[in-house]
């Protein structure tokens, strides 16, 4: 299950990365927390979040360029200094009870600018650090995993760090927490990586990059099922504070609870996923998965119990994380490596850029008639793209045959499921 962390690099990475993402998800809940205390309003909720990932919808295919353009260690460095920066900002105003909502969208259009270099190189940069391709799935698999762990105990810790001493130390922590990646990132040993082919213009990069997504029919589709699905679904995170305290009566331990319990799932599916052996019958995951994660959303929507919405929320986590990680690994599997980051920035730009769009729609919808249609909304919408991807598998199937095939994960053409099969 952990087979890539015989790769040096890459568990430098994993143990760096890991301390820092609990401050992350320490960060988003007390953003968000700090939002609704100061507001009141679920449409300014969606409109913070909105400003934080508008950057990366509309910069990642130009990171993307820019990724398989230059060094990707180079960029998560500078990534890494600057997100350093933003949490500190952000420490600093909260702290001195000058933070305001302008100061909060202000940094979270800074946070958003940064993430659309820094999700596309970090997940190119996969391939980098682990020594075996064989490793591949396994190392995206245990970075999900790590995320989650951070997911179920960032919230945890802001719950408590809200309710004892506010928002500001939680962003403190957060800033803090960026010197273990940094460090991490720094201690690698590399292999010199062949210098990019250059063209004359950068423009050409770009096309080539868009033209290469639209050509090839499994890349387009779980890029599409992911755009819908990050619109649809995964809003619902945004509206937890109202959940929290309006819809269950509760505080920012609930919410706490509530966002570690999404982290729980999550954490089961991907480390399930870290137990398979093969990318083959990831098709079928990413269905199922999408399932879960809509029925879940209906679900967890109309319950008013605390006890009942924390079990369905795990079930929610569970199902997003294994239709978001197995669409990663099927990515990068079936991507050219000299193509990696743009396809990856399409990836960052179809699951994180869509969701500002997401959020601004729930929130509306919440203002107008509850979170809880909002999120019941969601579900149903995701439900409907997953059978249509569902009902597109046997044509995806003979698509990637070919490539498999090429890459040695099927030894002959006849007779051998894909990753789309069984």
């Amino acid at each position: 299950m952990g087979r890539a962390l015989r790769s040096r690099n890459y568990r430098l990475f994993f143990m760096g990365q890991g301390l820092s993402l609990i401050g992350t998800w320490i960060t988003r809940v007390a953003t968000s927390w700090l939002v609704y205390r100061l507001t009141g309003s679920a449409l300014l909720l969606g409109t913070v979040s909105f400003a934080g990932q508008i950057p990366t919808f509309l910069l990642a295919p130009f990171a993307g360029v820019v990724v398989d353009r230059t060094n990707r260690h180079r960029v998560l460095v500078v990534t890494q200094v600057l997100a350093m920066i933003q949490s500190a900002l952000l420490a600093f105003f909260a702290l001195t009870h000058l933070i305001t909502v302008w100061h909060i969208l202000v940094l979270q259009v800074f946070q958003g600018l940064i993430n659309a270099f820094d999700t596309p190189g970090r997940q190119a940069f996969v391939v980098e650090m682990v020594e075996s391709r064989e490793d591949l799935s396994n190392a995206i698999a245990l970075n999900a995993s790590m995320v989650n762990a951070a997911r179920l105990l960032g919230p945890s810790i802001a719950g408590v760090l809200i309710a004892l001493v506010g928002e500001g130390w939680c962003f403190s922590l957060d800033a803090l927490s960026y010197v273990a990646v940094i460090a991490s990132l720094l201690a690698m040993r590399l292999a010199p990586r062949e210098a990019p082919k250059k063209h004359a213009k950068f423009v050409s990069d770009l096309g080539e990059g868009f033209r290469y997504v639209a050509g090839s029919a499994p890349i387009r589709a779980l890029l599409v099922l992911l755009a819908v699905v990050s619109f649809s679904g995964m809003p619902y995170t945004v509206l937890m504070p109202i959940f929290a305290s309006k819809v269950l009566g509760g505080g920012p331990h609930t919410l706490g609870l509530m966002m570690g319990a999404v982290g729980v799932g999550a954490i089961g599916g991907v480390l399930w996923l870290a137990s398979r052996s093969s990318v083959r019958g990831l098709g079928r995951v990413i269905v199922a998965g999408g399932y879960t994660f809509g029925l879940g959303l209906i679900a967890f929507s109309l319950s008013r119990s605390l006890w009942l919405s924390v079990p369905l929320l795990a079930l929610c986590g569970a199902g997003m994380m294994l239709t978001m990680a197995s669409s990663n690994t099927l990515l990068q599997t079936l991507s050219e490596e000299n193509m990696r980051g743009r396809v990856m920035s399409f990836y960052t730009m179809a699951f994180f850029g869509m969701v500002p769009f997401g959020s601004l729609a729930a929130g509306a919808i919440s203002d107008r008639f509850g979170a809880p249609t909002a999120v019941r909304v969601g579900g149903v919408v995701t439900l409907a793209v997953v059978t249509l991807f569902f009902r597109n598998l046997p044509a995806l199937r003979k698509e990637v045959r070919p490539i498999y095939v090429r890459l040695g994960i099927l030894p002959q053409p006849e007779n051998e499921t894909t990753a789309y099969g069984k």
